[in-house]
């Protein structure tokens, strides 16, 4: 592959000796502090990063936009991370860490001080809140305007006030 002179990774990652699923989380910490459109090179000599990645960048609004074969048997893989919603948030609520029925009680009190049709990002890991909010949303009458899987079991919820 040509070289691209217009891409220079803004962090570098060198996982090589790692074994999966380590560069696949690696990457997923570093790409979620990035800002959208800046770009990681992850370096790793694991076989299955290549299938796992882009997977991963697929199912997460991000993308993997070059792959190099570097020496020694390690790959480099330049993420670009993408934008998870054209949604903008009055305010963000960051409950990952929290199992449920937390986030969804945290919510609720933010959601109590918005005013009407103000949107809150709700943002959680619980592996079981994606089917509780989305419960909850419809039991309350908020409407649910979208839902952005940023990684296994972790979801922004865009939820708007009624």
């Amino acid at each position: 592959m040509a070289e691209d002179p217009q891409l220079n990774p803004d962090v570098t990652l060198d996982l090589t000796g790692v074994s999966c699923p380590g560069p696949i989380i690696g990457a997923k910490k570093i790409v979620g502090e990035l800002a959208e459109g800046e770009v990681l090179l992850l370096i790793s000599d694991c076989p299955a990063t290549n299938e796992e990645l882009h997977t991963w960048a697929e199912r997460t609004g991000n993308s993997v936009v070059r792959t190099r074969r570097l020496s020694g048997g390690h790959t480099g893989y330049y993420l670009q991370r993408g934008r998870r919603s054209q949604l903008e948030p009055n305010v963000s609520l960051d409950m990952r860490g929290s199992v449920c029925p937390g986030p969804i009680l945290e919510a609720k009190k933010v959601l109590d001080a918005m005013a009407s049709g103000e949107l809150l990002c709700l943002a959680s890991n619980c592996p079981g809140s994606r089917a509780d909010v989305e419960g909850w949303a419809r039991a309350t009458g908020c409407r649910l305007e979208e839902v952005v899987e940023v990684g296994p079991h972790d979801w922004e919820f865009f939820i708007r006030k009624s």
